[in-house]
């Protein structure tokens, strides 16, 4: 395998390993940010109206794979302030 081809596989893996569940992460830990949302607040705010919505698109379906997996927290904890 070429070297600068497996540096390059190798920076699209951790770019896409730190940006996956941006919204999901967000949408739980950052105040305000939950905009009262219980289920699925990272695909919420993933797609809300702002300047970088076109951008954040592309974690939509990363944070509905990890808004799947916290239903049943998300279930228990109630809207996220």
């Amino acid at each position: 395998m070429n070297k600068g081809l497996l540096v390059r596989t190798a920076v699209v893996g951790i770019a896409m390993a730190t940006l996956s569940g941006c919204g999901s992460i967000i949408s739980r830990t950052v105040p305000g940010q939950g905009h009262e949302n219980q289920y699925y607040p990272g695909v919420q705010w993933d797609l809300r109206d702002g300047p970088w919505r076109y951008v954040t698109v592309i974690d939509v379906p990363l944070s509905m794979i990890v808004d799947t997996f916290m239903l049943p927290i998300d279930a228990r904890h109630g809207p996220y302030k």
